[in-house]
Order: structure tokens, then C-alpha cells, then sequence
């Protein structure tokens, strides 16, 4: 069965509509199948976005493993000043987050590239943002941490979400290992929202 980090050929093609709600602000948004959480945001990206939504994060930001886009496009949508860069490797679901780019007319604030982790990735950021395709294995995730410091500016920090069953408290003593400052921004019902400090 194809995974939602593999490009696998899917003949038959399905959208699915649906919207997030954060405060006064709904955003329509498009997932496909053959995607990560096709029809709507998992409870990770939710908890991320909620707490992250109107946070100070800089004015350049890496949405690593995007997937369909929700989260980097409604973080561009929520702050004109941000600037996006958004990778995935799956390229269905690049296609699928240039819809919802184009759909929420943000096109100017986001790069959408298509990228094995950091491999196509040449610039530093503020903040590299993520919710890591846990499916994938700890080769996958834990090369999203330790190629982060190389990608960020002094000060900038890496967030990400994982569910305290799926290794929270793992990520947290690898990160410990590579950066300043790990801290535990946040958690509900199970998830953690991480920041390791560069």
C-alpha cells in the first residue's frame, strides 16, 4: 500500500474539500488521496497551528514535510509579513498544496520545492516548523532534526509535533544533544510541541 511519503503511481485522482477554524479566521482548503491525512488536519497539525497561529516566529519560515500545506500556507496567511518556504518529497501533494497556495491567493508569500528533507534547501530561517512523518522511521525524522542547525539563523528555532507515544520524550534527548536550548512549548492530549533553540 503506497505510503503518504512515497511518490507512488495512483491512477485515480480524489479531491477532498475541507476547512480549518482558528479563532474568527477559516481557511477552505483541498487534500488529495495518496496524501498525509487527506481530508482535513490531524490532531498534531491542529494543536500545532492553534498554538503557533499569531506566534513570534520571524519573517522567514521552512515548512519541512508539508505535505498538502495547511500548516505553512494558513501560518503565511495569518502574517502578510512571513515569508514561506515549503518542501515535501511527495509531489501529489506539492500539486494539491500550489492549489490551496493559489486558492488562498498567497502565491507571493510562499515557495513551494520539492525536496528530500533539507537536500534542495539552501537558505537559513527563523524558524523551521514541522510536523515529521513519524511512518517514515527515525532515519527520516532524525535527519529533519540534525540538519536543522545547518538551516537555521543564530537564535532560530525548530518546532515540531510528536506525540508522546510515538517518542516525544526520544526527540527531546536527541535534540538535547545538537542544540542549546530544547524546551516543551506545549501539550494536549498526548502531543508535545517542541522547540530546540540553534
Amino acid at each position: 500500500m503506497p505510503q503518504y511519503f512515497e511518490n507512488s503511481d495512483i491512477k485515480e485522482t480524489i479531491e477532498y474539500h475541507y476547512f480549518v477554524t482558528l479563532g474568527k479566521d477559516r481557511y477552505d482548503l483541498i487534500g488529495l488521496n495518496g496524501t498525509f491525512s487527506k481530508s482535513g488536519i490531524d490532531k498534531g497539525t491542529e494543536f500545532l497551528l492553534e498554538t503557533l497561529y499569531r506566534a513570534p516566529l520571524g519573517n522567514k519560515i521552512l515548512d519541512l514535510g508539508c505535505g498538502t500545506g495547511p500548516i505553512g500556507l494558513i501560518l503565511a496567511k495569518a502574517d502578510p509579513k512571513r515569508r514561506l518556504t515549503m518542501c515535501d518529497v511527495n509531489l501529489r501533494a506539492l500539486e494539491c498544496a500550489k492549489k490551496n497556495a493559489t486558492n488562498l491567493g498567497i502565491f507571493p508569500q510562499v515557495e513551494i520545492v520539492e525536496s528530500d528533507c533539507y537536500a534542495n534547501i539552501d537558505s537559513t530561517f527563523d524558524t523551521i516548523v514541522s510536523n515529521p512523518p513519524i511512518r517514515a522511521g527515525k532515519k527520516v525524522t532524525y535527519a529533519f532534526y540534525d540538519g536543522a542547525p545547518s538551516h537555521l539563523v543564530a537564535g532560530g528555532r525548530l518546532i515540531v509535533v510528536v506525540r508522546r507515544k510515538q517518542g516525544a520524550d526520544s526527540v527531546c534527548a536527541h535534540l538535547a544533544t545538537i542544540f542549546s536550548k530544547v524546551e516543551i512549548l506545549d501539550s494536549h492530549k498526548g502531543y508535545r510541541l517542541i522547540a530546540a533553540t540553534k
